[in-house]
């Protein structure tokens, strides 16, 4: 009988022990739920002092333990995802916006206001559909009958230039903050005394309305069928 009771007695301190751990993770998690729904609020409200309005707003805190992170003020990653949001009156597909080093108040978690959110570095991912792109880019270039699209992973033009209608193939660049789309292919259809010209007229650039939290542009690529572009931060606050 003795010798079961120690038995005994060890199960019962590792279910107590697995007990508090979860409790310990759930009340963890919890609190990370009221500190991530208080920052999209937050965030929200940022993006709209830049013409930025979204179906949807979520924020997700990373790094190992909230809790701890919370007693230092400082987050080591913050991901925003807005759905469906609009910059400038031009619609999106989505917005990923990854925040390094997020420093914020104690206070504010807890449910404080006043003081304000400080991040030391900020990467932003906006995705458009050719769709969206080919009205910034008709605009800009003065091109005819221009259709952005999608095939095999490249970005294809359809074009009409003095009434012959073109495909090209597109390598689209950042050039000075402004989109420009480089011709790699041209079709056939295209007389030689006119491919410069359809060339250049591509090539003029595409200014973009502000992005969102004033971010610069870096790059932009193809991924998908969509067109993202990549853009940085220097220095972003959420007013508290």
């Amino acid at each position: 009988m003795s010798s079961r009771r120690p038995r005994r007695w060890l199960r019962r301190l590792v279910v107590t022990l697995v007990i508090l751990g979860l409790l310990g993770v759930g009340a963890d998690r919890a609190a990370a739920w009221v500190a991530e729904d208080r920052l999209a609020t937050m965030a929200a409200d940022e993006a709209a002092q830049y013409d930025v309005q979204a179906a949807e707003t979520k924020v997700a805190i990373g790094g190992f333990g909230f809790l701890p992170q919370v007693v230092k003020e400082e987050f080591s990653t913050v991901t925003l995802t807005m759905q469906q949001p609009t910059f400038s009156s031009v619609p999106a597909e989505d917005l990923v916006v990854t925040m390094a080093g997020v420093h914020v108040p104690r206070a504010l978690v807890t449910g404080g206001s006043g003081a304000a959110v400080t991040i030391d570095s900020t990467d932003v991912k906006l995705r458009l559909s050719p769709a969206e792109l080919t009205k910034l880019a008709a605009r800009a270039t003065g091109v005819d009958d221009l259709t952005l699209r999608v095939v095999d992973g490249r970005l294809h033009a359809q074009l009409s230039v003095r009434g012959i209608d073109a495909d090209a193939t597109l390598s689209p660049k950042v050039e000075k903050g402004r989109i420009v789309l480089a011709v790699d292919e041209l079709s056939d259809k295209v007389p030689s005394v006119l491919r410069d010209a359809v060339s250049s007229m591509l090539a003029r650039g595409i200014t973009l309305p502000k992005l969102p939290f004033g971010a610069s542009l870096k790059q932009v690529a193809v991924e998908g069928s969509s067109v993202v572009l990549v853009a940085t931060v220097d220095a972003l606050t959420f007013a508290g």
